[in-house]
């Protein structure tokens, strides 16, 4: 596979097949009662996503919590995580392995008809989850997010020609910096330099967005962690 890390920005079709797709969907809203509600009912995740722990104050409920989270995920999407770590494997051609108490691969949700349908995401970098010597050295980070169920129009990743310089927040005059916008459909995966400014795009229509993330950071050469 190509690098990643030339462009930014890497989109790959039909990687998770439809069969895939449709199983973990299923799986995902068959384990609604299970589901983690963030930032009041503005998106949900099956299994615990670190930043949205972070950002409200709950990263004591996110490693408390990680292994009976990996464990919903593989009860009602089975196989995901194994397939999304082996997937970054072949990305970035190393070895991946699961970050020592931290959550695997989870599942996003975000609802048809909500704030991010109709504003968009937070536009922002993945350097949550990075340690201050990952950041001083820039060690190599990739996020990839795979779409299991698309939602009826929009709802693609934006992504600008801006990288964290030390602000977790969007830099100014961002908006007129050259950007690329990717849209995907089920079973596609986009993979992304962590440090590069993104946002989910507003969609439309009556079905949710549904999509797997894995973050994985380079802590040897050719040895990566990873973690949602």
């Amino acid at each position: 596979m190509p690098s990643v890390f030339a462009s930014g920005l890497l989109g790959l079709r039909a990687q998770f097949t439809h069969d895939d797709c449709e199983r973990w969907t299923r799986g995902t809203y068959a384990a609604r009662e299970e589901w983690t509600a963030d930032f009041g009912d503005d998106q949900y995740s099956l299994g615990r996503a670190f930043y949205t722990h972070l950002e409200q104050g709950k990263s004591g409920s996110y490693f408390a919590d990680a292994t009976a989270s990996d464990a919903r995920v593989e009860a009602h999407a089975p196989g995901l995580q194994s397939a999304m770590r082996d997937l970054g494997a072949a990305i970035v051609n190393g070895a991946v392995r699961p970050r020592r108490g931290w959550c695997s691969s989870g599942i996003h949700v975000f609802p048809a008809g909500g704030h991010a349908a109709k504003h968009g995401g937070v536009v922002h970098f993945d350097t949550e989850g990075l340690t201050v010597h990952h950041l001083a050295r820039r060690g190599r980070a990739l996020s990839i997010v795979a779409m299991l169920q698309a939602p009826v129009k929009g709802g693609g990743l934006r992504v600008w020609d801006a990288t964290y310089i030390g602000d977790d927040g969007a830099p100014a005059g961002y908006a007129r910096t050259p950007n690329v916008t990717a849209l995907y459909r089920e079973g596609d995966v986009v993979a992304f330099d962590s440090y590069r400014l993104h946002q989910i795009q507003p969609f439309a229509g009556a079905r949710d967005r549904i999509s797997a993330t894995l973050h994985l950071v380079e802590v040897d050469a050719g040895q990566w962690e990873s973690w949602f």
